[in-house]
Order: C-alpha cells, then structure tokens, then sequence
C-alpha cells in the first residue's frame, strides 16, 4: 500500500508541475501583465519600475520558480481586473462552486444507479426504453439549453424556483453554506439539476451496461443454481460488482462538475468559480486563469488519488497483484 500511495504521488507531482508550467507560460505569452495594470498610457519609467518590482526583468526560470514556490502557497498575485488578492477570490467563490457539484453528484448517482439498475433487470420492458431514450436526450442535449428550458418552464412559466443567484447563505468561519437555509435549496434546485443531468445519464448508462454484463458471468450463474433469491443475486452479487467501475467514473466525473460548472454558473449567475473564469477571460485577467487552472488541476488529482485508493480498498486483485509485486 505503501509503495502503491508513493507512486501515486509522484504522479501527482509530476502532473502538477507540469500544469503549473502551463498556467506560468499565460503570464508570458498572453498580455503583459504591466501594462494591464498601469495601462496604455503609462511612461516607459513607469513601465521598468513595475517590471522590476514583480520580478518580470528576472530569467525565466528563474520567474518559473518563484511561480512554483507562490502557487505552493495558494498565491497567484493580484486580480488584473479587480485588484485583489487572487486566493481571496478564489477562497470566496470555491464554496458556491463545490456546493453546487456535490448536490449534482449526489443527485447523478441517487437516480442514475437505481434507473440503471431497473434498465438492466426490465430491459425489454416499455419503462426500460423509455429510460434509454430519454438518457440519449440527456447525453445530446448542451447544457446551457437544458439551463434554459428549465428557466423558461420553472422559473418564468410556473414560478417555482428563482432562475439566478445563490440565495441567503450562512458564515461559517471562512466558509459560505447555502445548505443550510431554505433560501439557499431553493435557489440551488435548477442549476444542481442542469449540472446533473449529463452525468446521470451517462451514470445510468454505464451501470445497465455493467449490470447486464455482470450477469452473464459465470459466478451468477452458480449462484442462480445454488437457489439464491433473485435479491440476493442482484443486489447482493451483481450490484456489488457493478459498482466498481461507477466508483471511477464518479469520482472523474465530480471533478468534471467543478470544472466544468462554468456554462451552469453563467447560464443561473451563480456566484461560484466558473463565473469568476468566465469574466477572467473576457477581461484577460491572467492570475485569475492562472490560479483556476492550478487548483482544477489539483482537484482532479486529489480526486484520481483517492478513487486509487478505493480501487485499492474494494478490489481484491490490485492487493494481490501488488502483494505479488507485478
């Protein structure tokens, strides 16, 4: 286990330096920094002093390691746009972001495992294709559409739920809960949803198709000869197994809903990171990208180490092929 975490990590490593060459390659080759800050009509001495003071006169790797040593430490300088601290900005919107990703997570695997389930057990019934056809919909649809119609349909039509914003939060240290009001649901009901949808449907697909492939396997059917009940066979045995590639998935899977909350964030205005990146581009506020590419990267292997992990834990071959040192 030991050896497995330490190789693990390393890829981590690499991975995030790597990442990080890239987010410092923004800094050099899209806009200068300087003369956002001081603008176009700064003189030449303006210009050298300010280079100077944000060591941008300095090698490049030598700027590259300074980069790395400030990234380690959560700070990527000042936002171009607005003039504070990157990490603040970022720190205030990651809750509205991870929030939101958890409750579309949750949301994905508490309807997609039980409809794939059903798809796979009544696959030749009339509710099993239905389910098909509509996750072919979910899979097809873009997201900002599916965002749109549910605005169009909720929000102006019936007037069920606000169609923008986060709603009354609550402080909890450094940290901001919409969860814990009711405001704070109701305003997070459509967004979860839109962002939801995709992965339920590619959720339910993968478990029908797991299911119904585990199945056919021979150990299921010992069990059927062995007078199981069909309970026990299903949710006992073939569940069981099913769920191991879903474990993956998932946790790729959450890491792509926070990455990718941007099109949901904007569509509703939620106040999370995905918005904060969108009007980082728009205004070529390069810290800001910089800072939003680290720590997606960075998520993304937190999440791959400790779906690893489980693999590791649920799945008693990768114990025995390390145990055996292959």
């Amino acid at each position: 286990m030991f050896a497995f975490i330490l190789r693990r990590l390393l890829q981590a490593v690499i991975v995030m330096v790597t990442v990080a060459f890239l987010a410092f390659m923004l800094f050099q080759y899209v806009g200068d920094p300087v003369v956002f800050l001081l603008g176009q009509d700064a003189r030449p001495e303006q210009i050298t002093a300010l280079r100077a003071d944000l060591g941008l006169d300095q090698p490049f790797f030598v700027q590259f390691g300074h980069f790395l040593l400030n990234a380690v430490q959560g700070e990527f300088g000042l936002s171009l746009r607005q003039g504070a601290k990157v990490s603040r900005l970022i720190a205030e919107r990651f809750p509205a972001t991870l929030e939101l990703a958890l409750v579309a997570a949750l949301m994905a695997l508490l309807i997609g495992v039980p409809m794939g389930v059903y798809a796979a057990l009544r696959r030749g019934s009339f509710m099993s294709q239905l389910l098909m056809t509509v996750s072919l919909l979910g899979v097809s649809l873009p997201t900002f559409l599916i965002g749109i119609l549910l605005i169009l349909f909720f929000s102006v039509g019936l007037g069920w739920f606000p169609s923008f914003g986060r709603g009354e939060v609550v402080q909890l240290g450094g940290w901001s809960s919409g969860l814990l009001t009711a405001e704070g649901w109701h305003h997070i009901i459509l967004p979860a949803v839109t962002l939801a949808i995709f992965q339920l449907t590619l959720i339910m697909r993968l478990v029908r198709a797991e299911m119904l492939e585990v199945l056919r396997t021979d150990y299921i059917r010992f069990a059927r000869a062995r007078g199981l009940s069909k309970r026990a066979i299903h949710f006992g045995h073939a569940l069981k197994n099913t769920l191991v590639p879903v474990m993956t998935l998932t946790g790729l899977q959450l890491g792509g809903l926070i990455a990718f909350a941007i099109i949901t964030e904007t569509v509703f205005q939620w106040p999370g990171m995905g918005l904060l990146f969108i009007q980082a581009v728009t205004f070529a506020d390069i810290p800001v990208m910089a800072a939003y590419l680290c720590l997606i990267a960075l998520i993304f292997v937190v999440i791959n180490l400790v779906v690893d992990l489980l693999y590791f834990a649920v799945d008693p071959r990768l114990r025995g092929a390390s145990a055996g040192g292959h």
